[in-house]
């Protein structure tokens, strides 16, 4: 190889080696370098304190509760008694001869037992008032509802009863059969159920659907009001209360008497309304160490955001917050159950009628989270938007004073057919949880954001 020939292979292998060097950065020196991509993860303190509910949530559930029950964990009691309208079915009728003067052989009300938390063999006693005074179903009724306000408080009562849970009248051979299903009977005057059937005669247009029996004035047809006079140490949950009334009558098809029976019961169209009273939260409200969960109409955790901290100039990826339980201290065969979902919803939001006006999670401002078994938290593991949301009213000047603040509600959802969430309620069942946390001890925001 000649001198020009190895000037030219010389000069091909340092423009070869050249190239190489140079396109590594070509994209980057191409690019301005305010465009440049840089992920920051950074994590935040945030203050949580217990908010107390002052027995008044909106009270929008198809299922009664009656009973007391004190909380092993931390000796806060829980007691309820409810009142109850009945539905009458459009084209009601009773036979046409109805023997001694259609005359009423038993009237009774049942309250069937869904489940309880609690010792099922605690004796209770309770009082059956009537209702003098209606209950609109049109309108929202509270937890811290006065049941005294409704009926005649100097008036005995129409009936009262002892029981347990678990009714142990019955023999353990009917209580296992398939078609029991647990009750409390509760025996009424029959001459109430007399003057009902009579009315049905006399102005059957009083039957003719439910709003034409809440205005009459036959006997319950307002309503009954069941008063805890006694007990602790259980609370049922009542998914149906049932008033059947007996008689006998001529059925012409048998050409003989037997007996028959007409049942008004609770439903979706009337009003159930239950009143809980809490004792000993303030302990719990006041302890700066923790946070609670307790429902129903106890205890919420509240949260202060640092949004105008973090650095909403740049794009946030994601915001994450998680919320862990500590675990029982005491041990007992009656413990609460652990809240399974819970609502982050702003403070504001909140007041201003989330419930009344019967919102659903938006994914902006408010938010749902599953308790995690496995790791005892509850997370939600975006809530961006909020943050940002935030940081714009206060740079807006349309800041309010709780503008920063969120609560984490328990709450009962109900979905559709396809597993989408249509509906959202106060949790009331009895759950509590103990949350790290509290103004001594604040929890983590984790914040994973851009810049460029």
């Amino acid at each position: 190889m000649n001198l020009r020939h190895l000037l030219a292979y010389g000069l091909g292998i340092f423009m070869l080696a050249s190239c190489d060097d140079n396109t590594a950065t070509l994209g980057i020196d191409m690019m301005p370098s305010t465009d440049i991509v840089s992920k920051n993860f950074k994590t935040y303190d945030v203050t949580t304190e217990s908010y107390a509910v002052g027995d008044a949530v909106l009270a929008r559930t198809n299922k009664s509760y009656f009973g007391r029950f004190t909380d092993p964990e931390t000796n806060t009691t829980i007691a309820s008694d409810f009142m109850v309208q009945f539905h009458c079915e459009e084209g009601f009728n009773l036979p046409e001869i109805i023997r001694n003067d259609d005359a009423c052989t038993r009237l009774d009300v049942r309250l069937f037992i869904d489940n309880f938390v609690g010792d099922s063999l605690q004796s209770f006693k309770l009082s059956v008032y009537e209702l003098n005074k209606s209950l609109d179903p049109n309108a929202d009724y509270y937890t811290n509802i006065n049941p005294e306000e409704y009926i005649d408080a100097t008036a005995q009562p129409i009936a009262t009863k002892w029981f347990t849970i678990s009714d142990r009248t019955i023999s353990d051979a009917d209580r296992w059969k398939t078609d029991y299903s647990n009750n409390i009977r509760i025996s009424l005057p029959v001459d109430l159920g007399t003057s009902i059937l009579r009315d049905y005669r006399q102005h059957p247009e009083h039957f003719a659907n439910t709003s034409a029996w809440l205005k009459s004035e036959n006997p319950c047809s307002k309503g009954l009001y069941f008063k805890l006079e006694y007990g602790d140490g259980a609370m049922a949950y009542i998914d149906l209360v049932q008033m059947n009334l007996f008689f006998r009558y001529y059925d012409g098809t048998l050409a003989k008497d037997t007996i028959g029976m007409c049942t008004f019961a609770a439903t979706d169209a009337v009003v159930e309304a239950t009143h809980f009273e809490n004792t000993n939260l303030d302990q719990l409200v006041n302890d700066e160490s923790c946070t609670y969960l307790k429902s129903p109409a106890g205890i919420f955790t509240m949260a202060t955001i640092p949004a105008d901290q973090i650095h909403v100039e740049d794009t946030i990826n994601s915001a994450k917050l998680t919320l862990t339980r500590y675990n029982d201290e005491v041990e007992s065969n009656f413990k609460l159950n652990i809240p399974q979902t819970v609502l982050l919803v702003r403070l504001d939001d909140y007041l201003n009628g989330f419930f009344e006006n019967y919102q659903i999670q938006d994914g902006r401002e408010s938010y749902l989270a599953s308790f995690n078994s496995s790791t005892n938290t509850y997370t939600f593991n975006n809530i961006a938007r909020l943050i940002t949301g935030m940081a714009k009213e206060k740079k807006a000047g349309k800041a309010t004073a709780n503008w920063n603040k969120v609560l984490i509600i328990p709450v009962e959802t109900t979905k559709d057919s396809s597993g989408g969430i249509v509906k959202l309620n106060h949790d009331f069942g009895m759950n509590s949880a103990r949350l790290v946390g509290g103004k001594n001890n604040p929890i983590k925001l984790e914040v994973i954001y851009s810049s460029f």
